[in-house]
């Protein structure tokens, strides 16, 4: 099912662009969690009133009344939605799409294993990558609420806010295999793969800025991804969670399967 010596080979391979995002995640995720005190408190109330359409559309309207809403506002609705899908993007482009762009698929293939394998094991470390950046962002967010803010941090609603995180996360990086398994070259794999994420986040943000363009979030898959209701724990939140993971397994699955039956003209 699975080649280990890929597997140990994307891990180094992919070892710079996993450090460079979590860096950058730990570096605002500390920011914002030190922000969470009444004179920065103060300072963000008034750049809302100033800039009330441009926060809305990153989500960064309300600073909420405990640490985790404050979070939910400053971290999820930017930075934890553009980081792991612009990792998603690359990594998934790099897993297929690369290798076929630059001649090195025919040596893949030319070793003792299927193309199911191989297949399966880019999709399954790509996965696996994902998952792990999310969740030592989960952790590095609980130490230092934990350091800074003792008892402040509800963590049950965090690992929560988080699972659905990864299922909405999991469910871009499939379409982004799947159009890396799919497209004809690696600049049409790209064009898709950044593009139509990239177009429903800017969506999404128009529609967050209200009025005439509210409407437009449902036709965006981010729409799934509800942060007040995962922290509420409603019960209309697993459904949406469900639906994500359904999407990412779909993607994932036609992903292997146009990889195996596909002609690569190696």
């Amino acid at each position: 099912m699975m080649n280990f010596t890929l597997f140990k080979h994307e891990l180094f391979a992919s070892l710079k662009l996993f450090t460079i995002i979590i860096g950058v995640l730990m570096l605002y995720i500390v920011s914002v969690i030190y922000m969470y005190n009444p004179e920065m408190t103060d300072t963000l109330k008034k750049l809302t009133e100033t800039m009330p359409e441009m926060m809305a559309a990153f989500g960064m309207t309300s600073i909420g009344d405990t640490l985790i809403e404050f979070l939910s506002t400053y971290l999820y609705g930017f930075l934890l939605m553009i980081l792991p899908m612009v990792f998603s993007i690359m990594l998934a482009n790099k897993l297929i799409m690369g290798y076929i762009d630059n001649g090195s698929m025919a040596y893949l293939i030319a070793t003792p294993n299927t193309r199911f394998k191989i297949v399966f094991t880019q999709a399954l470390f790509l996965i696996i990558s994902l998952f792990t950046l999310l969740a030592v962002t989960t952790l590095v967010m609980i130490v230092f609420a934990e350091i800074l803010f003792p008892n402040e941090l509800d963590i049950t609603a965090l690992l929560l806010l988080n699972f659905g995180l990864f299922l909405l996360h999991f469910a871009i990086s499939g379409f982004c295999f799947l159009m890396s398994c799919s497209t004809k070259d690696l600049r049409t794999s790209y064009a898709y793969s950044a593009g139509i994420p990239i177009a429903f986040y800017l969506i999404e943000a128009l529609s967050n800025m209200g009025g005439s363009l509210d409407k437009l979030q449902y036709i965006t898959i981010y729409s799934l991804f509800d942060s007040v209701q995962l922290i509420q724990q409603n019960s209309s939140c697993w459904w949406m969670l469900g639906t994500l993971f359904l999407i990412g397994l779909l993607c994932y699955s036609l992903a292997i399967r146009f990889f195996v039956k596909r002609d690569l003209h190696l």
